[in-house]
């Protein structure tokens, strides 16, 4: 063995264990580094400041002679209407006849001819249905406003000229350009 080599150990080993204690020292007597947050007295006047801007005062209560715009006191109560063969008052019929219950059918039926698609082309081997910039493809939903109701039809089927629709169960085929089909 060479004793350089066990030389260089020993003398390393002797100038590290001199070495530490000398940079611990240096690290205790390292003062603390400054702070970014402002004293605490500074930020205790910013937080009442705060505190006094987010105060949420209740407002003043409304006189009882003011009348209430959203639910007035004779609201529900039906207004008398007089029959002139007696004088008795009798009160309004409860509502005019009701609306006539649509079945899907009937629904689709109605909807459909107000969807007026522009025309059909294939991308990637999936066809699509046009209408303007949006496009459609089969299993599609397209929610269709229908006498102040939402309706969620599904895009079932589209060939060349045609496109089928589903509401529910019930099913309707149309044209996609109406009077231009073969």
């Amino acid at each position: 063995m060479n004793p350089r080599r066990y030389l260089f150990l020993v003398i390393s080993g002797v100038a590290l264990v001199a070495i530490v204690p000398v940079a611990q020292a240096a690290a205790r007597t390292r003062k603390p580094p400054e702070s970014d947050l402002a004293p605490v007295e500074a930020r205790r006047a910013v937080v009442d400041i705060a505190v006094r801007l987010a105060k949420v005062e209740a407002p003043a209560a409304l006189g009882e002679s003011l009348p209430l715009p959203f639910n007035p006191a004779a609201y529900n109560q039906v207004a008398p209407v007089e029959n002139h063969a007696t004088t008795e008052t009798t009160a309004a019929p409860a509502s005019p006849e009701a609306p006539k219950a649509m079945s899907d059918r009937d629904i689709l039926a109605a909807i459909a001819p107000r969807i007026l698609p522009s025309g059909t082309f294939n991308l990637g081997g999936q066809q699509l249905l046009i209408f303007n910039k949006k496009r459609l493809k089969i299993g599609d939903r397209l929610t269709v406003t229908f006498e102040g109701r939402n309706y969620d039809l599904l895009l079932k089927d589209i060939d060349r000229t045609n496109f089928t629709l589903r509401l529910n169960q019930e099913e309707i085929t149309r044209p996609i350009k109406p009077g231009k089909n073969p």
